[in-house]
């Protein structure tokens, strides 16, 4: 990347921009999985817009667009992230680590001391990233879902 991104909190406005980047993002994953009927494909934007009213999660924004985003939201001690996406054309370019760290921090100042996220376990950059990232997993489900968990306080 030329310029760095603005990490930002996320917000009911952007809804419009971070659906358009999590259908594109979770299309690849839709080709792996044979499955084009997956959650991050199927979602509204109503949905979307509702869950961003509270919500921990945060955008990178180049210039005037929204290129990755990432939505979480704090459940007793556990912070809960979801649906990381980046824009396509933006992908491994350090992206999902800087929105990994801005969500962890959000989670952290919300009194969280966990993390927890998950992938499927066909999705290996997906798992390389979060691996990467200090995320141990902590349970693989029987339809393959694989969860991941973080401390935040340490």
């Amino acid at each position: 990347m030329t310029d760095e991104p603005v990490i930002r909190s996320i917000h009911p406005d952007d809804a419009g921009e971070v659906l358009t980047i999590q259908r594109a993002a979770f299309a690849s994953e839709a080709l792996i999985y044979g499955d084009p009927d997956m959650p991050p494909l199927t979602q509204t934007l109503e949905e979307l817009a509702a869950e961003l009213v509270e919500n921990l999660g945060c955008v990178a924004v180049s210039g005037t667009r929204i290129v990755g985003a990432v939505r979480a939201r704090r459940d007793g001690d556990l912070l809960l992230i979801g649906r990381l996406a980046i824009a396509p054309d933006q992908q491994g370019e350090g992206l999902g680590t800087l929105l990994l760290a801005a969500v962890e921090e959000r989670g952290r100042e919300a009194g969280a001391t966990e993390a927890e996220l998950f992938t499927g376990g066909l999705s290996e950059a997906n798992q390389r990233l979060y691996e990467r990232e200090g995320y141990h997993r902590s349970e693989t489900t029987a339809d393959g879902e694989i969860f991941y968990r973080k401390r935040l306080d340490a």
